[in-house]
């Protein structure tokens, strides 16, 4: 358990990921004091300057301020969304060389502020900075671990749930693998309002087409693609899910989410991270979920650690 009762989180990057988190974070009041870093501090300055804005039209206290990675050593957390923007029609895993050029020089300094609270990764490609930021900052794994297939299973329980007319709060699934091409969606653990799948079908036999989860998973995979074709970037979505990780952990929520947490033997796979099913409390991730999959399932978490473990050797 963390050692102190800090509120404090350090945002690394200030593009539109980065201040988003921050903006999320503070919607909800989570922390009281944010701390943004970038390599170009006129970019950091002016967002939380703007953010600042923000607080003061809408009554919120919050401390936010630029800093350096001296501002690590006593943070709760630290958010690295550090990387460059995903162009049209790339895939998250060509981003790779670009990223990691970014990170090597970020890593250190961390290092030697003596941070030892939790970090939550979204740079992407998720999965394998994930990794990476696990070997190189010696913190657990539950204290250092990526957004993962969090963000693919919001969008995936509004997809389903607009398919079928039904709360999407009341559709229990998750998507699993890589935050990317290969992600999928277990068939074996789908519940809508408490009743599985197989059920759910045999008394709705209507929805059975809509209950299609192979296109369910292709939308999931495009979603981010098509938003940045549309917009740039995304941004409000990613911005959100590290509020609901953050607020699991500082609440003590024990919620169940996707994330991006290296294995040690979980699933038949190691030296990889990957998304998977996390318990998530205030050490953060407490427990990884091994559930029971189909062979099919099994295969497809198989083939996303092996593309992970391709394109982590990459860099080395």
């Amino acid at each position: 358990m963390h050692q102190f009762g800090s509120r404090k989180v350090v945002v690394i990057g200030t593009g539109r990921v980065g201040s988003h988190a921050a903006l999320s974070l503070m919607c909800n009041q989570l922390v009281d004091e944010i701390v943004l870093i970038d390599k170009n501090e006129a970019v950091a300055y002016a967002e939380m300057v703007d953010l600042k804005d923000w607080t003061s039209a809408l009554d919120v206290h919050v401390k936010i301020r630029t800093g350096s990675y001296d501002d690590c050593s006593d943070a709760r957390f630290v958010v690295m969304t550090a990387g460059r923007p995903r162009r049209a029609n790339e895939s998250r895993l060509e981003m790779l060389e670009g990223t990691f050029g970014i990170l090597r020089t970020i890593v250190d300094p961390i290092k030697a502020s003596g941070f030892h609270g939790i970090l939550i990764s979204v740079s992407n490609p998720a999965d394998v900075v994930a990794e990476y930021l696990y070997r190189e900052l010696d913190l657990p794994r539950s204290h250092c671990f990526g957004t993962g297939t969090a963000l693919d299973t919001f969008r995936m329980r509004r997809l389903v749930g607009n398919r079928i007319a039904l709360e999407r709060s009341q559709v229990q699934a998750v998507v699993m693998g890589e935050h990317g091409d290969s992600s999928f969606i277990p068939t074996s653990h789908v519940f809508l309002g408490g009743v599985p799948l197989k059920e759910y079908v045999r008394m709705r036999p209507e929805h059975a087409e809509l209950l299609d989860f192979q296109s369910v998973s292709e939308q999931v995979r495009n979603a981010g693609a098509n938003i940045i074709a549309g917009k740039g970037a995304t941004e409000f979505g990613i911005g959100g899910t590290v509020a609901e990780i953050v607020s699991s952990i500082l609440h003590n929520e024990k919620r169940v989410i996707p994330l991006s947490a290296h294995l040690d033997g979980e699933y038949g796979e190691s030296n990889v991270s990957v998304g998977v099913p996390c318990l998530v409390g205030e050490d953060g991730i407490e427990q990884i979920y091994e559930l029971e999959l189909y062979e099919s399932e099994q295969a497809a978490l198989h083939k996303s650690c092996e593309i992970l473990r391709g394109s982590f050797a990459t860099i080395k």
